[in-house]
């Protein structure tokens, strides 16, 4: 009986929390939001996260994405997407809250934690350029420091040249 009360109650706990969850979701991305909920209710098959993990990383930097993105929020939906399967890029064993934290760190213009992502690149802003140099490089794209939509699309093109980036989807 215990057993039962108790996951009843986390049950009603996940839900209220998907609850508030799809309400920063929906003021957030408005009508982009569809987009981002197909994504998180994918997510434990491309980011191995549940769909309330999902829209917790999302709504943590979503501000400065859409800002970036002068307000885009489809583009900030799809962006925010390959942020996270990139976080989710687990061939590094790194802890994922260490790279959602480098994200969301990087979000604030504080690149302290870019080693957590094991790209070869220390936590200086020092080393964000010269990642950004190399993407660009790659790319042919020029990407812009201040914009945290560059910093993710050159995170991308870097963990994609190491062949980093899916590895949850795959497995």
């Amino acid at each position: 009986a215990t057993s039962v009360v108790a996951l009843g109650t986390n049950a009603v706990k996940s839900y209220a929390e998907y609850e508030q969850l799809v309400g920063g979701v929906e003021t957030l991305f408005k009508d982009s939001q569809g987009i981002v909920m197909d994504y998180a209710n994918n997510a434990y098959k491309t980011a191995g996260l549940s769909a309330n993990e999902y829209m917790d990383t999302v709504t943590s930097f979503s501000a400065s994405l859409l800002q970036s993105l002068d307000g885009d929020t489809t583009a900030a939906a799809e962006k925010a997407n390959v942020a996270i399967t990139d976080m989710s890029a687990n061939k590094m064993g790194t802890n994922m809250q260490d790279i959602q934290n480098a994200y969301q760190g990087f979000a604030k213009q504080n690149y302290t934690m870019l080693d957590n992502l094991k790209l070869g690149y220390g936590g200086t802003k020092e080393e964000m350029s010269r990642l950004l140099e190399e993407a660009s490089k790659i790319s042919g794209i020029k990407y812009d420091i201040s914009s945290y939509a560059d910093i993710i699309d050159a995170i991308h093109v870097v963990q994609e040249e190491m062949d980093i980036t899916g590895t949850t989807a795959k497995e």
